[in-house]
């Protein structure tokens, strides 16, 4: 079992916290990592800047492309990985980015040194688990887990590929759309997470929407964790002391705990 699959264990829901590496500066990204961890996440997502990220609604697509207009390349990602190992942070760190930039790197070398930095997964929106073999031999051949994403509109086939190659927790998104807070929960996510649990025995952890405890708490009944992004980036825009930050974060692991 992966320190990743790890976090899911004891009862206790997964809260997972998203923040793109160099937003608004990589200082700020290491202090808030830091923050996020003592708040009580339980794996912390470093998000690779790139030019065209999909995936994405329009405020994690700010933040990358801001990171990119401060010079942020994958190399920076590493080292921020490595830093925050070394200032004592002990949460599972999980690279979200896209296949680009991987390539570009080289993938052998990028699964190398991000396992080296301290990098336990890597979540790529843009590979299909059909076209991943290069990759996933890296990951798997450097300790990495391979996490993919299912959608709401996933193909049953599409579903049974996953069940069987993902490692660490599958990523459920409850939309088939891009990242972004949203109001409520979709009234069929329960159905939906229920539907991959009899396929698939990793832990399930939703994202896409998720911006308050309250929702948090909702999916917490069901689902074995929680992935918050777009709400996090834009505390650390409102409040660059982090305070927000925290208590936001702590609100909801206290929620989720609740839950259990």
């Amino acid at each position: 079992m992966s320190d990743i699959s790890r976090a899911f264990g004891g009862g206790r829901k997964a809260l997972i916290g998203y923040l793109t590496v160099g937003y608004p500066d990589i200082e700020t990204t290491l202090k808030a990592a830091v923050v996020l961890e003592r708040a009580g996440c339980d794996i912390i997502e470093l998000g690779v800047p790139f030019s065209d990220p999909i995936g994405d609604g329009p405020v994690i697509q700010a933040a990358s492309f801001r990171a990119l207009q401060n010079g942020v390349t994958p190399a920076d990602c590493i080292e921020t990985a490595a830093e925050l190992r070394r200032r004592g942070l002990n949460a599972p760190l999980v690279f979200m980015g896209y296949y680009n930039p991987v390539l570009s790197y080289g993938i052998e070398p990028f699964c190398r040194d991000s396992a080296a930095a301290g990098v336990s997964g890597l979540i790529m929106p843009d590979l299909p688990p059909d076209e991943s073999g290069d990759l996933d031999a890296a990951a798997v051949k450097h300790g990495i887990d391979l996490i993919y994403l299912l959608a709401p509109t996933s193909t049953a086939a599409r579903v049974a590929l996953i069940a069987e190659k993902a490692r660490g927790f599958i990523y459920l998104t409850s939309v088939a759309g891009v990242t972004g807070a949203r109001d409520g929960v979709p009234e069929y996510l329960p159905d939906f997470v229920a539907k991959i649990r009899r396929q698939a025995s990793l832990p399930l952890a939703v994202g896409f929407g998720v911006s308050t405890a309250e929702q948090a708490a909702a999916i917490g009944c069901y689902a074995d964790g929680v992935i918050i992004g777009s709400k996090l980036l834009r505390l650390i825009e409102e409040d660059p002391s982090l305070a927000s930050l925290e208590e936001f974060t702590a609100g909801v692991r206290t929620a989720l705990d609740g839950t259990g």
